[in-house]
């Protein structure tokens, strides 16, 4: 599909369905700040990088079959059960083990997170596509204020991102063409599955997304119609 000008995309899409961890939520940072405050002892940086490296093998075990349906959460867990030895934390008891996998329910936004989406939500629909399960999603938006009008997940498909069922999904929960979604996300598979599909992209630069120590190549790759700075940017381009 051609990428449109910003104010001819302004009025084709009706429907914004973001990624949210390192697109809306600063996962890295987070949890390195939870560890800070609890086990001032474990290097954060790399707890939070290991805990993260888990996840897409564990979702490929689910999307292989090898595993049933199972919840983000859940996957979470497991990961966190698997990498508390390698950081001296193996005496956790299972009230502790409890409340550190919640860390993902308490992620914070991006500093332009929260006022970005204000503005988008003056005049589109904004709706969450996230691998993260629903209770995940509402607690984070509770808690850190994320004012979406729809919350979908891999857990109303019972898919995974890219699974195209996922993109086509927020098209058919609204009753759209796919080419009136469009995601926004810092990944560029991401993008690009969700292009596949006939979905409208644009591309977030969350240079920080894995910590100072691993800056994020941000440079902009052919095939999204957007690419913002950040969320304040996109309400910028999309006359918000």
């Amino acid at each position: 599909m051609p990428a449109a000008a910003p104010a001819a995309l302004a009025s084709e899409v009706e429907v914004l369905a973001f990624d949210i961890f390192g697109t809306v939520v600063d996962w890295h940072g987070s949890l390195v700040r939870e560890l800070a405050q609890t086990w001032p002892q474990v290097d954060g940086n790399a707890f939070a990088l290991a805990w993260r490296a888990g996840y897409r093998p564990a979702m490929a075990r689910v999307m292989s079959g090898e595993l049933g349906w199972t919840l983000i959460d859940d996957l979470h867990r497991t990961i966190l059960d698997q990498i508390l030895p390698q950081f001296g934390l193996a005496h956790l008891d299972e009230a502790a083990r409890q409340h550190l996998n919640r860390a993902w329910h308490r992620l914070d936004p991006w500093p332009d997170a929260v006022a970005g989406l204000q503005r988008l939500k003056s005049r589109y629909l904004l709706c969450t596509l996230s691998n993260g399960n629903l209770g995940l999603l509402t607690r984070m938006a509770k808690r850190a204020g994320l004012p979406w009008d729809c919350v979908l997940s891999a857990e109303v498909f019972r898919a995974y991102k890219p699974d195209p069922s996922t993109y086509l999904g927020v098209a058919r929960v609204f009753d759209v063409p796919p080419a009136r979604v469009m995601l926004v996300a810092a990944h560029h598979d991401d993008l690009a599955a969700a292009s596949a599909c006939g979905l409208r992209t644009a591309y977030v630069e969350r240079p920080l997304e894995f910590g100072a120590l691993q800056i994020k190549d941000v440079s902009p790759q052919p095939g999204n119609d957007l690419h913002a700075r950040d969320l304040l940017d996109l309400a910028d381009q999309l006359g918000c």
